[in-house]
């Protein structure tokens, strides 16, 4: 082949799609363009910042601090600071308006950096999704909560499983005197993902859970231990509890909510109506070590959430700027406009 022949041979072929003819439309920005459009952009913003600041501000919200270490304290758990667990105090609080339905109840945590990234690998997802031979060898990312003393593998192992927040609440209504349980929802609090997909238990053996983490001994700092957090409903024990999924879910930011408990049962499915309240509260979460503070947050929702300014705002501050910008704008082309756009 001759070198122009072979020259021509490496051409493209000539069609509109390989030498770029294709029909092509690029806006012509003009005043009369931009200027509408920001002004349209900014009042729908603005329309949708209404919308959500309203209907944030309608949320109810009852928030309480139980940590009893100074007078800020919404408790009486003050004894509770410095007795060795378990301890029981309560938070007393009148309702003079009724709690709209259904409320949500939040355990809440400041200062606790749960997004540290030694913390965050320190656990081993190949035992939390149900893999037996990781139970006998956790991963090193593990260390310090790998092992025991005694050199035995625990499981759940790391430093997240271990921090696990164990104060348990319980509501009760004064009625005449009387205190009158207020029933908790639990099921279903934890992400969806998480309890189908990304934990399972392990296979029992012989019928049973516990058999299944023979010769591993629980993280230290559990009363008991991970097939023992719930034995009355199977769905709800071992790497499927919802409290023990809530919490592996880590928060991103120091200061955070968990949720605890629905209240949308019985007498209470509308909600939590006017009265005297007292929650019980079994003491066992140390703060003072990392100087945080806990809390506990009764709160319902709407179709945007929870309650939240910020999305709002956010909102009304940018639909504002664009309705600002066209202004100037406006005043800059009726000012310098060329005399061809006259």
């Amino acid at each position: 082949m001759k070198k122009g022949e072979e020259e021509t041979s490496n051409r493209p072929e000539n069609t509109a799609f390989t030498q770029q003819r294709l029909p092509a439309w690029q806006p012509m920005l003009s005043a009369g363009i931009v200027i509408p459009g920001f002004v349209i952009i900014g009042l729908a913003f603005i329309g949708v910042g209404v919308a959500l600041f309203v209907t944030s501000q309608s949320i109810q919200v009852l928030e309480r601090d139980y940590t009893a270490d100074d007078s800020s304290s919404d408790s009486n758990c003050s004894q509770c600071v410095n007795e060795a667990p378990p301890c029981l105090c309560a938070v007393d609080f009148t309702l003079t308006k009724q709690f709209e339905g259904p409320v949500f109840f939040y355990y809440g945590l400041t200062n606790y950096y749960q997004n540290h990234r030694k913390y965050g690998v320190s656990r081993d997802d190949y035992q939390l999704s149900g893999d037996t031979d990781y139970f006998t060898d956790p991963t090193d990312d593990c260390v310090p909560y790998q092992y025991d003393s005694r050199n035995r593998p625990i499981v759940p192992c790391g430093s997240v499983a271990n921090s696990i927040f164990n104060d348990t609440f319980k509501l009760y209504q004064i009625v005449g005197g009387q205190k009158k349980l207020v029933p908790f929802d639990g099921k279903g609090i934890a992400w969806w993902t998480d309890y189908n997909i990304k934990y399972r238990n392990p296979s029992l053996v012989d019928g049973s859970l516990a058999k299944a983490f023979n010769g591993t001994v629980k993280p230290i700092n559990w009363p008991r231990a991970v097939y023992e957090l719930d034995t009355s409903d199977a769905s709800n024990n071992g790497f499927l509890n919802q409290d023990f999924l809530v919490w592996m879910r880590r928060a991103a930011l120091p200061n955070f909510q968990k949720l605890y408990r629905r209240i949308t049962e019985g007498d209470y499915s509308e909600g939590l109506p006017i009265g005297n309240y007292s929650l019980e509260i079994n003491y066992n979460y140390p703060v003072r070590g990392f100087g945080g503070r806990k809390q506990v947050f009764f709160s319902n929702v709407t179709w945007m959430g929870g309650k939240n300014q910020f999305l709002g705002i956010a909102y009304l501050v940018i639909g504002s700027l664009c309705i600002f910008m066209s202004l100037v704008m406006l005043i800059v082309y009726a000012k310098f406009r060329f005399p061809d756009e006259e």
